[in-house]
């Protein structure tokens, strides 16, 4: 029951903080904070036994019929995402109380947020694929809710609506890759899939998972080029930047690459589609930073270029990759989430986030300069910080396993341009002469800088005795590659290339951040990265899109009657006669007995139809109609149903003196308006269709009468039902809820015509009208 409360708790206190939190309680905000410290304290008792082996699972039965099971599973890989879930969301919500302090919104943010949490949580303890995919579509529900926390603002709508079109349709190439992998394997869960995990790589259907699975984890995990979402997303508040952008949501694809690499991890598809979509983004973020000057964005693309390396690591081959995977997972989570508070601390108290008017902030705000420092040197990778344990680890999975010198040379470019942003982050903000600033910065209250501090202070001490992550490092591992992986952490390893790497990149580093401006300057000066980038193609896609709804809306909905009939004929037509014909279900029945007397009465539907098609106006083709629904109630009478022979003469004698009294008082033509062409083309679609019909009653007279059903409510008619009609007894009991639905529609279609009909009376000539003396 644990994983199923840790889960399920963060969605039920939601709607009770909106209650809790209102105006006269805002002092109990900093205590909502308890709420994800008590999961991590809950998952944090079970890393003994994952260490240990263990996998604890929980299992409920909700679709049983589809195979579909409410499962959840923590190994060491969904371990470590809910703890960092849990543990960088307590500080979130500790964060959260004090800047969103004034807001009036601030109760429904916390309910978001909690709601965003729970379905973190359930997405990667998720066993079972269908669990997985509703729980991945609630965060982007709830990513979307978090980034359009301010609808007036229009950056804040279309950054929402433009995160979630990206990510909700990668949810569903997903959900097409998780069907088609269910399918392969006989099972939706994810433990029983990973065991398959060679014959699943042979299967025909490998290429089409992989295909769809990458790009439904590529749009959440912003990779290029469904990378433009992220960078926008940081118009919401610094709180949901530091936890859904930097440490979360945008690792969801991650996780999901990582839970199936055991699977197809040798595949070679798998592979290429990783490796190029890692290096593309890892070298997009980096340009694409330096043309930033608002402190989130720059992170934000730093954080694209992080992602493009956590996937890139997945594809490499060497066995400390994994392991250098889950280092730079937790590595980046603390320092990132750390920054992205820190630049919140600075907007929250100096009013700007820009850094061409920031400097000098460590006079006025020492407290903030110092965590910043500490985890931009975390994010540089400077010892004796744990970045400089995951960079040395990073560059030796790209020695070892890289096949040529360029993904090493792009991922040196890359670390040597987030040595800079941390610079520009640090030292650049804080650091050099004061420069005047909208507001007079100073430290912020406790709530805000306790969290940033103590992860600042993980880094450093995760850095000093790396081992202490050892274990969970070790088992996210396992989980990630499949088997066990070496386990490698160490501040100092020795002279080795790894550390002429690191001290390449900090050299480069330093010069980007000392030409900082001038890339700046001729980055920002090349107008066609905005015209022709991922961003402008979302614009231009949307733009078109509504165009073409205009235009599909003019020939669709034209306002003719006869062309909707039409339509919904001609494809119902060509859908079920093309099945029929393709799937060889046409037949001929037997006719015993078609000479008959009864044989006379399709003849006598026949002059019905005939005298319809002749009729010269709606009078005589009412008639006709009629005839032809007397013809059917004879055909029930002579085959034995005359309840049904008598409801249908009572229906057509009903309907014939309804529709003449209706025809009688509207204003139709007299004559058909049709020019011969519609007509031809009316008479072309209706024998098409009525062939189509044919060909299907046939192939069903031709088919063995199955009894099974008539036996059944012959059987169950009395001692269920308790009636000896079967019809009646079929239609108000077995079939009462669909009758009900009739009934409705028929109401409801009623009223919309009495709705109608009353809005065409004349109205009486109203007297002018007299103006009512005051009151």
């Amino acid at each position: 029951m644990l994983l199923t409360l840790i889960t399920f708790s963060s969605f039920a206190i939601g709607p009770w903080l909106v209650w809790l939190l209102r105006a006269p309680r805002r002092h109990l905000t900093p205590w909502v904070a308890l709420l994800p410290a008590v999961l991590f304290a809950g998952l944090a008792s079970q890393v003994p036994a994952v260490l240990g082996g263990q996998h604890p699972t929980e299992a409920w039965h909700w679709i049983p019929s589809l195979g579909v099971t409410l499962a959840l599973r923590l190994d060491g890989l969904s371990l470590l995402m809910a703890l960092l879930i849990t543990g960088i969301g307590s500080f979130i919500f500790l964060y959260a109380a004090r800047y969103l302090a004034d807001h009036p919104d601030q109760p429904r943010f916390f309910a978001r947020l909690s709601v965003f949490m729970g379905a973190m949580l359930g997405a990667v303890l998720a066993d079972d694929l269908i669990t997985l995919l509703v729980f991945w579509e609630l965060t982007s529900l709830a990513s979307f809710m978090l980034i359009g926390f301010k609808p007036e603002d229009p950056a804040s709508r279309r950054a929402a609506q433009q995160g979630l079109l990206i990510t909700v349709g990668g949810g569903l190439s997903l959900l097409a890759g998780a069907i088609v992998l269910g399918s392969a394997a006989g099972t939706f869960r994810v433990s029983e899939i990973l065991t398959q995990g060679p014959a699943l790589a042979a299967h025909a259907s490998a290429p089409w998972v992989i295909a769809l699975v990458a790009l439904g984890a590529f749009a959440k995990s912003a990779q290029v080029p469904l990378h433009a979402w992220l960078p926008n997303a940081m118009v919401a508040p610094t709180p949901v930047s530091a936890f859904l952008h930097s440490s979360t949501m945008v690792k969801l694809g991650v996780y999901l690459l990582a839970r199936l690499n055991p699977v197809y991890g040798d595949h070679a598809l798998w592979t290429s589609l990783l490796v190029t979509a890692g290096l593309a983004t890892m070298l997009t973020g980096a340009v694409l930073s330096l043309r930033q000057t608002d402190l989130k964005r720059v992170l934000a693309y730093s954080t694209v270029v992080s992602l493009g390396t956590l996937v890139l690591l997945l594809a490499l081959p060497h066995p400390l990759a994994a392991t250098a995977m889950a280092t730079f997972l937790i590595v980046h989570a603390l320092y990132k989430a750390c920054l992205f508070m820190v630049a919140g601390i600075v907007d929250h108290e100096a009013g700007t986030r820009d850094t061409t008017r920031l400097g000098g902030l460590a006079r006025r705000m020492p407290l903030t300069a110092a965590v910043a420092l500490l985890a931009g040197l975390s994010m540089a990778g400077l010892p004796p910080f744990v970045g400089f344990v995951a960079k040395e680890l990073v560059y030796e999975a790209h020695l070892e396993a890289a096949a040529s010198w360029l993904p090493v040379a792009i991922a040196i470019l890359a670390n040597g341009v987030m040595v800079a942003v941390a610079g520009v982050v640090t030292v650049r903000t804080f650091w050099g002469p004061l420069r005047p600033t909208p507001q007079t910065p100073h430290d912020p209250p406790a709530a805000m800088w306790l969290g940033p501090v103590l992860l600042a202070v993980a880094g450093l001490m995760l850095g000093v005795a790396p081992g202490l992550a050892g274990g969970l490092v070790n088992a996210a591992a396992e989980a990630v590659a499949g088997h066990a992986a070496p386990t490698s952490l160490a501040l100092w390893h020795g002279l080795t290339p790894m550390l002429a790497l690191s001290v390449l990149t900090l050299a480069l580093g330093a010069g980007i951040y000392q030409g900082w401006d001038r890339l700046h300057r001729v980055l920002k000066a090349r107008p066609a990265i905005d015209r022709h980038g991922p961003d402008a193609a979302y614009d231009h896609l949307m733009r078109g899109l509504q165009r073409l709804a205009t235009w599909q809306t003019g020939v669709i909905q034209s306002g003719s009657l006869r062309r909707y009939i039409g339509a919904t004929l001609v494809v119902i037509g060509l859908a079920v006669g093309t099945t029929l014909w393709a799937r060889g279900g046409l037949a001929w029945p037997t006719l015993d007995g078609a000479l008959s007397l009864h044989a006379l009465l399709p003849a006598l539907l026949l002059l019905a139809t005939a005298a319809l098609l002749r009729a010269p106006n709606f009078m005589p083709g009412i008639v006709a109609a009629g005839m032809a629904g007397f013809g059917l109630a004879l055909v029930f009478l002579f085959h034995g149903a005359p309840d049904l022979a008598f409801t249908q003469f009572s229906v057509e004698a009903v309907a014939i003196v309804v529709l003449l009294a209706i025809v009688g008082r509207m204003p139709f033509a007299t004559t058909d308006a049709r020019s011969p062409g519609q007509r031809r083309t009316d008479a072309l679609i209706a024998a098409g269709f009525g062939a189509v019909a044919t060909g299907v009653l046939l192939s069903v007279l031709a088919s063995p009468f199955d009894q099974r059903l008539s036996d059944f409510f012959r059987a169950a008619s009395v001692p269920e039902a308790h009636g000896r009609n079967l019809v009646n007894v079929i239609i108000v009991d077995f079939r009462a809820l669909d009758t009900l639905g009739e009934i409705t529609v028929l109401a409801l279609a009623a009223l919309a015509a009495a709705a109608v009909l009353a809005g065409t009376r004349p109205r009486p000539a109203s007297s002018s009208p007299v103006e009512e003396p005051p009151r």
